[in-house]
């Protein structure tokens, strides 16, 4: 898709992220709509859409604390090795299981502190209280669908805008035709607020997700 080129560069992470899949057996199960991080010793598990797809795919990340998490965010990352990783967060009265929900939620090291840039940025969408946010997905590109991952992920967040009819977006073609028509932020960076942060995480099994303990 146009979007990804120029920005998206495969990136051979090495033994790091190697080894990081190697900590969580392959497979696939079927279950009910994931919701929230799950757990592995140091390693948390989380839902997100294949954003050519919209199909559920799981991303397994180091936390900060272990071994392989100690550089996790990084800094100093080449943003054209980078891929973006877009959180559309929803805003409260919207129905529905998202990646994550609530706040703190079941995706504690993180909830609060996207309900809070969406509160920031629209309040006359989101409110003022962060606390009633009630959740947002994530979406990314895949290697099996023509996206990439084991790449450094740098995180965009997709707010929707006074007025707009909030859908459920989990495709990049569906983010897409929301900027075009306003009805999610676009801010200069062409692909919504631009968090500055990038970490590294790997794609994982249904298997991995469903076999941690919930955070």
């Amino acid at each position: 898709m146009q979007l990804r080129n120029g920005l998206i560069r495969r990136l051979t992470l090495g033994l790091a992220v190697g080894s990081l899949v190697l900590l969580i057996p392959l497979g696939a199960t079927a279950g009910p709509l994931p919701s929230g991080e799950r757990t592995h010793g140091q390693v948390s598990v989380e839902p997100a859409y294949d954003d050519v797809t919209g199909g559920l795919v799981y991303l397994a990340t180091p936390n900060r604390l272990a071994p392989l998490g100690a550089n996790n965010p990084i800094n100093g990352v080449n943003q054209h090795a980078a891929a973006p990783l877009f959180i559309v967060v929803y805003p409260p009265g919207t129905d529905g299981t998202f990646n994550c929900m609530g706040v703190p939620g079941n995706c504690p090291d993180h909830d609060g502190t996207i309900a809070g840039v969406a509160t920031g940025n629209e309040p006359l969408v989101y409110g003022t209280d962060p606390n009633v946010v009630p959740g947002h997905d994530h979406l990314v590109g895949v290697a099996n669908t023509g996206g990439d991952f084991n790449t450094p992920w740098h995180v965009y967040v997709e707010l929707f805008t006074p007025g707009a009819t909030v859908t459920h977006i989990t495709t990049l073609e569906q983010l897409q035709a929301a900027w075009a028509s306003g009805v999610i932020l676009q801010t200069s960076s062409g692909l919504g607020i631009d968090t500055g942060i990038t970490f590294v995480c790997a794609e994982v099994s249904a298997n991995a997700y469903w076999n941690g303990a919930p955070a």
